[in-house]
């Protein structure tokens, strides 16, 4: 089949698990016009991911694609695009704010802030989910662990949405343009956060990740400023727009499978279940890349030192080999080893703190109200990487 990542289809965006599977069951290892790869068995996206001979330093690629822009020094420097020893440096630091006692602390914030939400739905009935809900959750969350004040708050999802969207494996000059415009703008923000803490460090209840980042070294190496404001756009973007689509899409998923969702009601201890479930069959991050730093076998090629490859995750997710029945939502699944978080050295540093949200979030939802039903068109985000709603009306009773 002619497959195109430069030139997907709309019917691609809303739907590309048909298109995934073809490829997988006829050219898993499919070479692109542009001569890269793009990979969609479950084996070889998981040995990628595992390997540390593949790099995901994106450089070469983000020079031709953004030039020298405020979007080729965001996706730089950021801990996601980086290897060792960078990154090493980077996720040392940010480790803190995901031990075991935090993760604790941030679980009674999360019901506490799920529940004062469903009260303002319950006044509403009539909602968009996006907006009132799940975008609503993560931001506040994110927001506290790194200082972010409430006056910037509503802001951050048009950020995110036009830097994430910029990683599109086609974009428009007006997209970029946005993606550029919007670095800048929440660089200054941060740029005066980030200041004002160094200044006045410890005088705040909230922003612990943010002052671990600020003040803490490892191997006596400190972040500079610019690497602050990149990682802290980095962190508030994975923070809160995949968990806005964890639930957005779960939601989504249970509404589709009302077995499902009568199962969940019925017992409330499946929600684990149900959430890994939600996270294998739409995963937030649909797409990944690596560069080769070793020659790679792959269905009985060998491919040379630079050969750059197109990680699969939904196709992956999806796997036959990997997956009994797989396009079938079992909020049951066991085992589930879906590679939504990724695996290896990247894999999601906030992988917990994610997976707590979204137990608490759609698990209280479910139960509050009775009847949960969509009440106008609901409109995907118009991306190919990540895939979730850009609204979706709901009717609660």
């Amino acid at each position: 089949m002619r497959f195109d990542l430069s030139r997907l289809s709309g019917d691609f965006i809303e739907n590309p698990y048909p298109a995934l599977a073809r490829l997988r069951s006829t050219e898993p290892v499919y070479q692109l016009p542009d001569g890269s790869f793009f990979l969609t068995r479950y084996a070889d996206v998981q040995h990628l991911y595992q390997s540390r001979n593949l790099l995901s330093d994106k450089s070469q690629e983000f020079r031709s694609k953004f030039g020298q822009t405020p979007l080729f020094e965001h996706h730089t420097t950021s801990l996601v695009f980086n290897d060792p020893p960078y990154h090493t440096v980077v996720r040392k630091l940010l480790a803190g704010a995901f031990t075991p006692r935090k993760l604790v602390e941030m679980e009674a914030r999360v019901r506490k802030i799920t529940d004062s939400l469903l009260d303002q739905l319950a006044n509403k009935r009539d909602i968009d989910l996006i907006s009132d809900f799940a975008t609503e959750l993560p931001t506040r969350i994110i927001s506290f662990m790194l200082g972010i004040p409430e006056s910037h708050r509503a802001e951050l999802r048009g950020f995110s949405l036009a830097i994430l969207g910029a990683l599109d494996p086609a974009v428009s000059q007006e997209r970029m343009a946005a993606g550029n415009a919007a670095v800048l703008e929440f660089s200054n923000i941060l740029d005066q956060i980030i200041t004002h803490r160094r200044a006045n460090p410890g005088q705040a209840e909230q922003g612990d990740v943010l002052d671990n980042l600020i003040h803490g070294s490892h191997e006596g190496r400190h972040l500079s400023q610019s690497e602050l404001i990149q990682n802290c756009i980095f962190l508030l973007n994975a923070g809160h727009e995949t968990t806005t689509s964890l639930v957005s899409n779960g939601v989504g998923l249970l509404l589709e499978n009302p077995d499902q969702l009568a199962a969940l009601r019925a017992d409330p201890r499946l929600i684990d279940g149900a959430v890994e479930e939600i996270l294998r069959l739409e995963s937030p991050l649909q797409m990944g890349n690596r560069r080769a730093n070793e020659t790679i076998s792959l269905d009985g090629s060998v491919l040379p030192i630079g050969s750059y490859f197109h990680t699969s995750i939904a196709a992956a997710n999806r796997d036959p080999a990997q997956f009994s029945d797989p396009d079938r939502m079992d909020i049951t699944r066991t085992p589930n080893r879906h590679l939504a978080f990724i695996t290896g050295i990247h894999v999601c540093l906030g992988a917990t703190l994610a997976r707590i949200e979204g137990r608490i979030a759609l698990g209280r939802l479910v139960k509050r109200f009775s009847d949960i039903i969509p009440s106008g068109p609901a409109v995907r985000l118009p991306l190919a990487r990540f895939r979730g709603w850009q609204s979706f009306p709901l009717r609660l009773g």
